[in-house]
């Protein structure tokens, strides 16, 4: 009788373990873009990733680089005061977006261009997303909203 609750104990161990693994390997195929990397445009400067590869990327709207092209396209670069990227978007930008303001864009970095699939900004005139006042805090650029 010992041997058969310790066999039975033994299996409905391998079969939860077998389950997680099954459920992982469901989860990211499913959802491989659900797996984005938040980087600093300091740490895209260093190590650009490869095009393939989509992240999101935060800062403020460097001032003076918002050119609104032809139709929907705009450009325009990213700064979080050790490095600037730009950006190209084509789309409608949030009314909130603007020069000097925090912003989070998804996309690829193609041919030093960070082709952005997605751009958010703040949603209030404090609001900032955690990544981006880490980064800017880093390079020591962060500023208060109420000082």
């Amino acid at each position: 009788m010992k041997g058969l609750k310790k066999q039975r104990r033994i299996q409905v161990i391998v079969l939860a373990f077998a389950a997680m693994v099954v459920s992982f390997g469901m989860f990211y195929i499913a959802a491989p873009d659900a797996l984005q990397f938040f980087r600093s445009p300091s740490e895209v400067a260093e190590m650009p990733p490869p095009p393939t590869e989509v992240f999101r990327i935060g800062g403020l709207v460097a001032d003076g680089t918002l050119v609104r092209g032809q139709g929907e396209t705009i450009t325009f670069s990213v700064t979080d005061g050790g490095a600037v990227i730009p950006v190209s978007y084509t789309g409608v930008l949030p009314d909130l977006f603007g020069e000097g303001e925090g912003m989070v864009g998804t996309g690829r970095y193609v041919d030093g261009v960070f082709q952005a699939s997605e751009i958010l900004a703040r949603h209030d005139e404090t609001y900032m997303p955690s990544e981006v006042i880490d980064a800017l805090k880093e390079q020591g650029v962060y500023q208060e909203p109420n000082g």
